[in-house]
């Protein structure tokens, strides 16, 4: 499936996002430098209630946020690793099979350490006020979005 937002609309097309991911948690977004992986993830955040400063991960690998629900969100950048093992070392293992909320940007960095159920997500820069997110995941299909 393929959804096409300017990024004015970037908010409602998170919102509507989350209201057809179902009861995925974990989210692998791929997509080149630039492409927008950290913007969507930020407002994924907004969209689920996070208060406070979000930012990339990049530095950190794992930043933790707190949803309105009182949720714990793990934003995962693994760009600056090497491989899986580095990932496991660093705890990223943890957050994907702890039921809480991922949301990782550079998955293919460490393919083999992710749930079966994790949802890829590319996402492609059409123009610079345009992105398109194309579903890749095998395992189920994703609802249709109302743009």
């Amino acid at each position: 499936m393929e959804v096409i937002f300017k990024l004015d609309a970037i908010r409602h097309t998170a919102e509507q996002f989350l209201v057809n991911a179902g009861t995925n948690k974990v989210f692998a977004f791929h997509g080149e430098m630039g492409a927008g992986k950290t913007t969507f993830i930020h407002a994924l955040c907004e969209a689920m209630g996070v208060k406070g400063t979000i930012s990339s991960p990049t530095f950190s690998i794992i930043n933790q946020y707190t949803a309105a629900t009182g949720n714990s969100i793990y934003h995962i950048d693994l760009y600056r690793l090497k491989d899986e093992n580095e990932a496991i070392n660093a705890g990223v293992e943890d957050c994907l099979y702890s039921g809480n909320t991922c949301l990782v940007e550079w998955p293919e960095k460490a393919p083999g350490i992710f749930p079966e159920d994790t949802l890829h997500i590319q996402i492609t820069m059409v123009n610079a006020n345009t992105r398109k997110l194309n579903f890749i995941t095998p395992l189920r299909e994703i609802g249709s979005f109302i743009n």
